[in-house]
């Protein structure tokens, strides 16, 4: 009976996965609307901005357009071209439709003269956000949002006029590029600072942007669906929240988000941490609660997983080897404890000592057991990586690469296993490293599946023949003793 109980369940679990298809962490639907805002973006196009330059933020512009839920009762957009003067390309009210307002963005010409950032913020002020031009009033409940881009130092004053707009309710994101006084930014945007100040080396890095304001401007209609939740397995929705569970076979972590999805097996895990002056020591913070997060989920000890720190710039130094902590509460006071190195990036020469060092017996790799390397970067190496990213996968290593801000995905692709969608991750924010974090652990744990259905399915048929067979000789059986018992009545 506790065969067949086993049996059933097992089928019964089969059974809910082929007819439900992916687990509820991987059911992502379109339930990300966006908020209904008035948002009037300005920018810059005085004479350091090259043409082609320009194109880029136009590609920029419409790849946040792209994603707004325009109409007239959800998201209206506007443009501000500034220089010497300022342009009112379009305005809140003038384009009804995405395909509109994307077609009008095509047709923006820079106006290349000065830079009169001040001018184009009271601009905003005194006509974008007004309710002639299409704004809606305060009371509504709409926010009001401007994004301004700038590459240079404005020609006029914005300290006060900033100040103006944010005290008549504009929200002020700040994006600055290439030789930008990153001062001026603090200057416009509100606050906090982190959340609305943006900078990229180039114009060919705008782009990266894209992502952050898609999701800045995006409502959680499920928090599951959408996958906006810090459960590693199973995420159970709730009215405005949600609460996380764990698959049959793996049990919730303290922290009530993780799960023990890793300690089925042993591994060797290394982290290859970029420690250089691109980074800067607040991000460097960031990507140290990055480690510790990914540790937070694997299953640490003596017979199971060992984890090994290296951080690189322009030269290579170990910070931990494997094996020598055997808890995760050592593995995260020793990671918060690194020193951030704060030099160049050769990312090249830091995988070869991963070859050469990091995985040895006499670092405390561990024979038969599988090797995982975790690299994170955030700017292009100044060495050759070709030959090390090669090697390491030709070892066996299970690659994956983490690349932030300036990282070139090129050169994450370069690292990543096969496949390398699964083994590569990019975002242009440190602060979005936590969400990578998240995927990071569901990747990494290799899991066994409880539920080879097809095989169950096959041995559940088996059975069940057998059943029947054996309750037709029951039958037989039963007739022949019925049978025989007549005739010794008679």
């Amino acid at each position: 009976m506790r065969i067949s109980l086993c049996l059933l369940s097992t089928f019964l679990l089969c059974l809910y996965h082929s007819t439900h298809g992916a687990s509820p962490l991987d059911q992502k639907g379109p339930n990300c609307r966006t908020r209904p805002t008035d948002i009037v973006f300005i920018i810059d196009s005085s004479r350091s901005v090259r043409p082609s330059e320009f194109e880029q933020v136009k590609v920029f512009l419409s790849q946040v357009i792209e994603s707004l839920d325009v109409g007239f009762n959800a998201t209206r957009v506007g443009l501000l071209n500034y220089a010497s003067s300022v342009k009112n390309e379009f305005s809140l009210k003038t384009h009804k439709t995405k395909a509109a307002l994307l077609q009008a963005v095509k047709k923006v010409q820079p106006l290349s003269t000065g830079t009169m950032t001040g001018l184009a913020i009271q601009y905003a002020i005194n006509h974008a956000f007004t309710e002639s031009e299409g704004a809606r009033v305060k009371s509504s409940g709409i926010n009001k949002v401007a994004i301004i881009v700038t590459d240079g130092r404005p020609q006029d004053g914005v300290k006060d006029i900033s100040a103006r707009a944010r005290e008549s309710g504009l929200e002020m994101y700040a994006i600055g590029v290439g030789r930008v006084d990153k001062t001026i930014l603090r200057q416009i945007a509100s606050e906090p600072l982190d959340e609305h100040v943006d900078y990229v080396e180039s114009y060919s890095l705008i782009e990266k942007l894209s992502k952050k304001f898609q999701e800045a401007f995006c409502v959680m209609a499920d928090l599951c669906s959408t996958g906006d939740h810090d459960c590693q397995q199973i995420c159970v929705s709730t009215p405005g929240s949600y609460t996380c569970a764990c698959r049959d076979g793996f049990t919730l972590n303290e922290d009530g988000k993780t799960c023990n999805a890793c300690g089925a097996s042993a591994v060797d895990l290394v982290f290859l941490i970029d420690g250089s002056k691109s980074v800067r020591p607040e991000n460097f913070e960031l990507v140290k609660q990055f480690i510790n997060q990914i540790v937070e989920s694997v299953d640490v000890g003596e017979s199971k997983a060992h984890v090994g720190l290296v951080q690189y710039s322009s030269s290579v130094r170990q910070e931990f080897p494997l094996g020598r902590f055997n808890s995760k509460k050592d593995i995260k006071t020793a990671v918060k404890k690194m020193s951030y190195m704060e030099k160049g990036t050769m990312t090249g020469q830091a995988l070869q000592y991963l070859i050469d060092n990091s995985f040895a017996i006499s670092s405390g790799g561990r024979p038969a057991v599988p090797k995982v390397g975790i690299v994170f970067t955030d700017g292009r190496s100044q060495d050759y990586i070709n030959d090390a990213a090669g090697r390491a996968k030709e070892l066996g290593y299970k690659m994956y690469a983490v690349g932030v801000g300036n990282a070139v995905e090129e050169e994450l692709r370069m690292i990543a296993s096969e496949p390398v969608a699964e083994h590569s991750f990019y975002t242009a924010d440190f602060k979005a490293m936590k969400e990578i974090g998240k995927k990071l652990q569901i990747k990494m744990c290799v899991e066994e599946n409880p539920c080879e259905c097809e095989s169950i399915v096959k041995f559940q048929t088996k059975v069940e023949e057998l059943l029947q067979t054996l309750t037709k000789k029951i039958e037989a059986v039963s007739k022949r003793l019925t049978a025989l018992e007549n005739k010794i009545t008679v």
